[in-house]
């Protein structure tokens, strides 16, 4: 069987890889920051692994609207970029799947993971950035305009700076940028979400303020996934991403808003994959596009 080819660009790598059989195995995979040229380093990394895949899947940041990447502006000069035209000129017959990161990973727990054999169901990525996947009918539902699932933008306060004016009110108080980004700046000193979701309950002192900011968050984030299930009513959740190893720290008050506000409390599970999540989409989309 041809070996199938998955990319993924995000806001801090890029990973490249293939498999052959359709399961979650990366038979040989490339890793790489992002930064400048990401599209073309993505593109050389791909080429060294397999030069003529049977299908490719993408996995990037932001959505695709009217043929560029929209919402994208963590990774140097992909906000506006021509993916599916430049994909298409770098590939050409070969069938080729474009979907954002969370959405391909989603499709990776469809396929092999949390959500297989779900109808309706719900994936969480709760990382550097927050969104979500809705799947109704066993598929990833992308929206009118490739942008469900963008709960990052949900308003917190009413009137506050809001998407039209460059701010993303939710995953700003909430995601593992959001939530170092605070910290840091009441702690005087870089720190990193892990080491908050590890050590904040044991904060004595001065670090009392930032024991406070993060229950807080996980608060607000608990309430917000609660009212995304009353919203969906689906038989299940799966929460993943890079901050899920806190899931000790972030699980238990999830779970208990969710049965505590949703009529009908969705079976909630940790996702499959962790890391190689999008990657492990890209792969899916591929495999789903032969």
């Amino acid at each position: 069987m041809s070996q199938v080819l998955g990319i993924d660009v995000g806001g801090t790598k890029i990973a490249v890889g293939v498999s052959g059989a359709d399961g979650p195995e990366v038979t040989a995979r490339e890793r790489l920051d992002t930064g400048p040229d990401a599209l073309a380093r993505a593109l050389a990394a791909a080429r060294r692994l397999d030069r003529h895949p049977a299908a490719v899947g993408f996995s990037t940041t932001g959505v695709i609207r009217d043929g560029v990447v929209r919402l994208s502006p963590n990774v140097p000069g992909w906000d506006g970029l021509e993916l599916p035209r430049l994909l298409a000129e770098e590939f050409g017959d070969i069938p080729v799947a474009i979907d954002n990161d969370v959405n391909a990973a989603a499709a990776a727990e469809l396929r092999w993971g949390a959500l297989r054999g779900v109808s309706t169901g719900l994936y969480l990525n709760l990382g550097t950035g927050l969104a979500a996947a809705l799947i109704v009918g066993g598929t990833v539902v992308p929206g009118a305009h490739g942008a469900a699932g963008e709960i990052g933008y949900l308003q917190v306060e009413p009137g506050e700076p809001a998407f039209a004016d460059g701010h993303v009110p939710l995953e700003e108080r909430v995601s593992g940028s959001g939530l170092a980004r605070r910290a840091s700046a009441l702690l005087g000193r870089p720190v990193t979400t892990a080491h908050l979701l590890t050590h904040y309950s044991q904060a004595e002192g001065p670090d009392e303020v930032v024991r406070d900011l993060v229950t807080q968050a996980l608060r607000l984030l608990a309430v917000s996934v609660a009212n995304l299930c009353v919203m969906v009513d689906p038989e299940r959740l799966v929460v993943g991403g890079g901050m899920m190893g806190a899931a000790d720290v972030i699980m238990p008050g999830l779970l208990a808003e969710v049965r505590r506000a949703v009529p009908f409390p969705p079976e909630v599970r940790q996702a499959r994959f962790s890391d190689d999540a999008p990657l492990l989409g890209a792969l899916a989309l591929a495999h789903a596009a032969i």
